[in-house]
């Protein structure tokens, strides 16, 4: 059984392993970190479009990271993952979601996605990009969000409300 930081228990996890997992806010000192896993989850993606630079997709995090809007995914209070909650006046946008490679497919950003929807929800819709290609639009539609429009790089989508 998975349980979230509010002590819920929540079911469906039949590819997941037990174990318990945890949301805390980010401080400051989860950047570094945070920028390499976001480097390490994207480098395939970012590969695969010609647009990988090392330097720039650790930059860009740092330069885009607010703490406050930011939750670390703890298993065994051990970092597995981040996401974030931007929130705008007509829209909520989903940011900065990364889970390491060893906890991906075994449902937990499930689970931590709708978790934090739940926790965020109002009249305003979430709202998120995607990479052109990337296995992580799946993961996003069985969530609820529908395509909405793409450029050559990102596909956006929106869970209405």
């Amino acid at each position: 059984m998975v349980w979230c930081t509010t002590g819920m228990r929540i079911k469906d996890l039949s590819r997941l392993a037990s174990f318990e997992w945890t949301l805390r806010t980010a401080v400051p000192a989860d950047a570094t970190w945070m920028a390499e896993l976001r480097a390490v989850v994207m480098r395939p993606d970012l590969e695969r479009l010609g647009r990988w630079d090392p330097v720039r997709v650790r930059q860009r995090f740092l330069d885009a990271f607010h703490p406050a809007q930011s939750y670390v995914i703890q298993v065994e209070d051990e970092p597995v993952g981040l996401i974030a909650v931007r929130a705008e006046a007509d829209d909520q946008w989903i940011e900065h979601f990364y889970i390491t490679p060893e906890y991906q497919g075994r449902g937990i950003g499930r689970t931590v996605l709708q978790h934090v929807m739940a926790l965020h929800a109002d009249a305003r819709p979430f709202r998120i990009d995607v990479m052109q290609g990337s296995a992580a639009r799946r993961l996003y539609e069985r969530a609820g969000f529908i395509y909405e429009s793409e450029d050559p790089l990102d596909v956006f989508l929106v869970a209405p409300v």
